[in-house]
């Protein structure tokens, strides 16, 4: 990748008609918009503020950014594999973020694990060296992983059995 490219997102709240706002107890849900056209709908998490204020069912910023760390990881990931000559017939990852206090006592995003599990198809089979370099490299080169503080690790990546 070479030089500078820009990213948008529209991040859309509106105020419910009877909710009184400076009270405190407005609704957290809003919609995120991407230029594709996808229109993802946000809260905040129940975890943050409770229930009914936030809406379980949609997407929070904390999961969005675990999310994209094990995207962008696994994106990498199966072009290094692609390069490689490893067929990836499925790849599946329960990632976990983990939020608490940084050193500077502010609530923070302090580890992000990453569990990928990876079926492997065609004659050509990876050993565990090469899945090894293979998260190593992709770590290394994953963007949003580069950007952010948080501790990312990549923990037992498994390799599905045919």
């Amino acid at each position: 990748m070479n030089g500078k490219h820009d990213y948008f997102a529209t991040v859309v709240w509106q105020r419910g008609a009877d909710e009184h706002y400076i009270d405190n107890r407005y609704s957290r849900a809003h919609q995120w918009r991407f230029d594709g056209g996808a229109v993802i709908a946000a809260s905040s998490s129940p975890k943050v503020v409770p229930l009914p204020l936030s809406v379980a069912a949609n997407v929070d910023p904390e999961e969005a950014l675990v999310a994209a760390l094990s995207s962008c990881h696994m994106l990498f990931f199966l072009s290094y594999a692609a390069q490689r000559g490893f067929v990836v017939d499925r790849y599946e990852d329960q990632a976990v973020g983990t939020m608490g206090k940084d050193e500077q006592g502010r609530v923070a995003m302090l580890r992000v694990v990453l569990r990928p599990r990876i079926g492997f198809g065609g004659e050509r089979q990876p050993g565990a060296a090469d899945i090894d370099a293979l998260h190593h490299r992709s770590h290394q080169d994953c963007f949003i992983a580069n950007s952010v503080k948080a501790e990312v690790v990549v923990e037992n990546p498994l390799r599905d059995e045919p």
